[in-house]
């Protein structure tokens, strides 16, 4: 079964998750304001992507180039997938594409532990794929688990690279923040997930 079969109700029972459900989980974290390349392409980006309103050109003109700034500004000494496979245990259904993912390890060719952010895009209903970046999440935590380098939290969010929603796994708690978080602006976002990635 792949990562997007998932409903939310399927991965709580499948893996015997708990959620909490509610507001910010993240600390207030500082914006950061995007280099000129990421303005640029936003620029240009945010009024085609909305203007077809298509899934693939809100990944593609939005939120790629949001994750290549936070590898830059983390001095790439994180990786970052697009599209990638990701099954880590096919048995459990946990198989399938990362839309992105981003590892604390500097190997860009293959997907290396520990794996600490995922992000699913989805073109406008941020619910319904909250399940499949749960999935993938879960896939994460055992991925890391197998690699030896288990980490407390794996983060992750569903965006329509206009709005962002945030997720995260510790242990068996799955927490969801129901706040939609916008872009423009994207020095909020940025701050938020550079903060994930370094510190989470």
């Amino acid at each position: 079964m792949p990562y997007s079969e998932f409903t939310l109700a399927r991965v709580k029972r499948d893996f015997g998750l708990k959620t909490a459900e509610g507001g910010r989980f993240l600390p207030e974290t500082q914006s950061l304001e995007p280099s000129l390349y990421l303005k640029e392409a936003l620029s240009e980006g945010l009024p085609l992507a909305i203007a077809t309103g298509s899934e693939k050109a809100r990944s593609e003109l939005i939120i790629s180039p949001i994750l290549v700034e936070v590898r830059k500004i983390l001095q790439r000494k994180v990786s970052f997938f697009s599209g990638e496979d990701f099954t880590v245990a096919p048995e459990l259904g946990l198989s399938g594409v990362c839309d992105f993912l981003i590892s604390r390890s500097p190997e860009q060719v293959f997907i290396e532990a520990p794996a600490v952010v995922v992000v699913e895009a989805k073109k406008a209903d941020l619910k319904a794929g909250l399940g499949q970046c749960a999935a993938q999440m879960v896939a994460a935590q055992k991925f890391n688990e197998a690699n030896n380098i288990p980490i407390p939290i794996i983060y992750g969010s569903v965006s329509s690279g206009t709005a962002w929603r945030f997720l995260k796994l510790e242990g068996q708690i799955l927490s969801i923040d129901f706040n939609d978080y916008p872009v423009p602006p994207v020095e909020v976002i940025l701050g938020m997930l550079v903060w994930m990635v370094r510190e989470g």
